[in-house]
């Protein structure tokens, strides 16, 4: 195989991600494929035990869209919640990437990184969509209390 052939297969690998899909809701009828849409995604933080992010985004339907050759605008939402309680796996660093997923065929992502605000003892979680050649500066962040459990750090 060629390198963009592996390079696609990457990407599609990639972004499968640990998303859950908690559902969707139709914002605009296309007549040839699926419609446009706002998805709402549940993700797990893999190091924080009791820490769930939702993650609302834009899709793009039509024929492109259905294909998975549309490019998604970098239009989203985030909301992390404790929901249960919570368990610190190994201690953190003062900021790192959570979650990453394809946002197209080629060179666009959505970012989840977290940040630790070590004085008010809470999880700081940012969205945003980048691109190779320009990012998007449309962000949204959601933090998450530890209450009296320690965070421990790096």
């Amino acid at each position: 195989m060629n390198k963009w052939m592996w390079c696609c297969l990457g990407l599609a690998i990639s972004s499968l991600s640990l998303a859950e899909e908690i559902g969707s809701v139709t914002t605009a009828f296309k007549l040839i494929g699926r419609n446009h849409r706002v998805q709402v995604d549940a993700y797990d933080d893999p190091k924080v035990g009791g820490v769930t992010c939702y993650m609302s985004r834009a899709k793009t339907g039509g024929v492109k869209g259905s294909l998975g050759l549309a490019e998604d605008k970098a239009e989203f939402s985030i909301a992390c919640r404790q929901i249960g309680k919570l368990v610190f796996k190994k201690p953190l660093a003062q900021q790192e990437e959570v979650f990453s997923e394809s946002a197209s065929l080629f060179f666009k992502s959505v970012q989840v990184v977290r940040m630790v605000d070590v004085k008010r003892n809470a999880l700081v979680y940012l969205t945003y969509s980048d691109k190779l050649i320009d990012g998007s500066p449309q962000n949204s962040v959601t933090a998450v209390s530890a209450g009296d459990v320690k965070i421990p750090v790096k």
